[in-house]
């Protein structure tokens, strides 16, 4: 896996919108908040734009990824906001340069369509916050953004869930948004499972839309294959109106009922303030035990 560079002060960091509208005021809050980090910011020509939906066309929005990708002086370029679009113009972006000069892309929810993609290309990726998110994200959210983009390696580790199954494990870490991890399974773009750990999240589903991707991901043979499993925000769930009575954890647990492997909830990943960075694509070890559980990188990079 090709690691982007480490950014230093003075660096460049581009922000485009490549799927949802956002909103001028929490752009604006994030370009200062990283100008006072000593990082310079370019935002995109659509970066606050509106068609429809989106922050821009297909043609517009893919422009603007393309631009990110091949500036020669941006080291990072930083989504601003998820919802649905990503989809959309991730066949329509020329990725060559992302392997030729590797950069940061940051995101989630949405921007997981990226995260695939670039798995697939062998470049490594944050799982992070997002400029709709910044004023109201906690400090260690943000603060393990920057410790990436800086070079580190950010421990992250939660109190334990009296649902967690303990063990330890080591693999590629891989994953986001269960819907996007559910809806690309079967495509060019499916993550390998092999000897992964899987961190998922979600926001505002049905309980039993949640029980079929888990279905999905055995049927496939993806969870027979994973080596942990990192379950992360599961925020605003519903249920239906004659109530399933389905639990985010016995949804889990009806999938490894025969299996082993080490599986936390509540991590601080997701639609939530506390929403750490976590590098896709990095080897990882995952700790779950009686007192919390940790994820921790085996490789300095």
């Amino acid at each position: 896996m090709i690691t982007p560079p480490t950014l230093k002060e003075g660096d460049l960091i581009y922000i485009t919108a490549p799927a949802k509208a956002t909103d001028k005021a929490s752009v604006l809050y994030t370009k200062n908040f990283l100008e006072q980090k000593g990082y310079r910011v370019l935002l995109s020509q659509h970066c606050l734009g509106v068609h429809r939906y989106f922050s821009g066309t297909d043609e517009e929005r893919t422009a603007d990824m393309q631009f990110g990708i091949d500036h020669p002086e941006v080291k990072a370029i930083l989504c601003a906001r998820g919802g649905y679009g990503c989809v959309r113009i991730v066949d329509e972006i020329n990725w060559a340069n992302m392997l030729r000069e590797p950069r940061w892309i940051i995101g989630f929810s949405d921007v997981t369509v990226f995260h695939h993609r670039l798995m697939k290309l062998g470049v490594k990726s944050i799982h992070g916050s997002m400029p709709l998110n910044f004023e109201s994200n906690s400090t260690e959210a943000l603060e393990t953004m920057l410790e990436i983009l800086r070079g580190g390696n950010p421990l992250i580790s939660c109190a334990a869930s009296e649902y967690n199954q303990q063990g330890e494990a080591e693999g590629i870490l891989i994953g986001g948004n269960l819907s996007i991890v559910f809806s690309l399974l079967g495509t060019d773009d499916a993550y390998s499972f092999e000897d992964s750990i899987l961190f998922v999240e979600d926001l505002a589903e049905q309980l039993y839309h949640l029980d079929r991707m888990f279905f999905a991901l055995k049927k496939t043979g993806a969870l027979g294959k994973i080596k942990g499993l990192i379950i992360g925000g599961m925020t605003d769930l519903e249920d239906t109106d004659n109530p399933t009575e389905l639990t985010i954890d016995q949804i889990v647990s009806h999938h490894f009922k025969y299996s082993r492997i080490p599986i936390c909830y509540d991590f601080p990943i997701g639609h939530f303030s506390d929403n750490r960075s976590v590098i896709v694509g990095e080897t990882v070890k995952l700790k779950v035990d009686e007192t919390m559980a940790e994820l921790s990188y085996l490789n300095s990079f």
